[in-house]
């Protein structure tokens, strides 16, 4: 009998686990974490270029911004190239 207590306690974390891992997953792909990231990049490099001194700061920090939202939007294709090669 506590045999199956027991395997029932560890499926149930395992299940939960798993729903935990899919969440992750689902937010690490999300578009809500992608835009979240660029507006942090850019108020980030903008209050840098603020401090250094660059002149047209918030206009130019817009370019790192949406470089970083292209990466993230290749990376998916790219990964799929890596995991073909890696079969």
């Amino acid at each position: 009998m506590n045999n199956v207590i027991n395997l029932e306690s560890r499926l149930s974390a395992i299940e939960s686990r798993n729903k935990k891992v899919e969440l992750d997953k689902k937010w690490e792909g999300s578009v809500t974490r992608k835009i979240l990231l660029m507006i942090f990049t850019y108020l980030s490099v903008a209050t840098y270029f603020v401090a250094i001194g660059v002149a047209n700061p918030w206009s130019n920090a817009a370019v790192p911004s949406f470089a970083f939202l292209l990466s993230t939007l290749t990376l998916p294709f790219f990964r799929r190239i890596w995991d073909n090669r890696n079969k």
